[in-house]
């Protein structure tokens, strides 16, 4: 039953952190692409849209094998407490940005914020298995699935309408005015990140930093691990068709939510 999950240690302080961690990103994101949305239209609109959803995205895919490594030699608790660290000086800088009116700075911190959440991704999810056990992987997994929906929903009402509230009927069309006005914003995205970094130090540690883990750069920078390790999920069908599948599912649930 899901509510036993509730009565492991941490657990309830884990999803806070996943929920936070989701909401914030996709705050940032919000403010970047109706900012592109209020001052740009016809092609270049499209353009940047595409830009900022590859920002996003390019680093779950440069980063999988480093980030994988990391998350396995040492304790995840204290991967996803670094990680709301960087976080914290990446929403300050982007507050910032946005106070000075600096447009393509923010845009560009958007691929910042991406790397910390790439390089936080698989302590996230190798952290289910260690909190809950065997027993409840299922249940935690769907649990974790089910907040992070919640919050990437919520996260996109919530900046959505708050963006729309501060520039009701501003007629601001120059993004420097634009993001000024909304800058406040920004504070908000500081102070859940600071919730979060709270609620990462409350976690369990659960494993020890692995030693003897190494990682070889070589085989990294000539694409020979990312082969590998494609080959491998290729050869299993069952993790195969599940990548497939949660590609499909979050490529619809991204045109729906754009």
């Amino acid at each position: 039953m899901q509510h036993s999950l509730f009565r492991i240690t941490g657990f309830a302080v884990f999803l806070s952190v996943l929920f936070l961690n989701a909401f914030v990103d996709l705050g940032h994101k919000i403010i970047i692409q109706n900012t592109v949305f209020k001052t740009y239209d016809g092609s270049e609109q499209v353009i940047l849209t595409a830009i900022v959803n590859a920002l996003i995205l390019l680093p779950f895919i440069l980063l999988f094998t480093p980030s994988g490594y990391v998350s396995d030699k040492f304790p995840k608790n204290k991967v996803m407490r670094v990680s709301a660290w960087a976080a914290l000086l990446i929403t300050l800088m982007i507050t910032m940005s946005y106070y000075q009116g600096w447009f393509w700075v923010s845009f560009a911190l958007t691929f910042l914020l991406a790397i910390q959440s790439a390089m936080y991704s698989p302590a996230k999810y190798g952290f289910i298995r260690e909190i809950v056990g065997e027993k409840h992987l299922a249940e935690g997994n769907g649990m974790v699935q089910a907040i992070t929906m919640v919050a990437i929903l919520s996260g996109t009402f919530f900046f959505s309408i708050f963006f729309e509230k501060m520039l009701h009927n501003s007629g601001i069309t120059e993004k420097a005015d634009l993001l000024q006005t909304i800058a406040p914003l920004g504070w908000m995205l500081v102070a859940l990140t600071i919730l979060e970094l709270f609620f990462t130090y409350r976690l369990p540690q659960k494993s020890e930093t692995d030693e003897n883990m190494l990682f070889d750069w070589k085989k990294y920078r000539t694409g020979k691990t990312q082969r590998g390790i494609l080959s491998s999920v290729k050869n299993n069908q069952f993790i195969w068709l599940s990548i497939i599948g949660l590609s499909v599912f979050w490529a619809v649930a991204q045109v729906i939510l754009a």
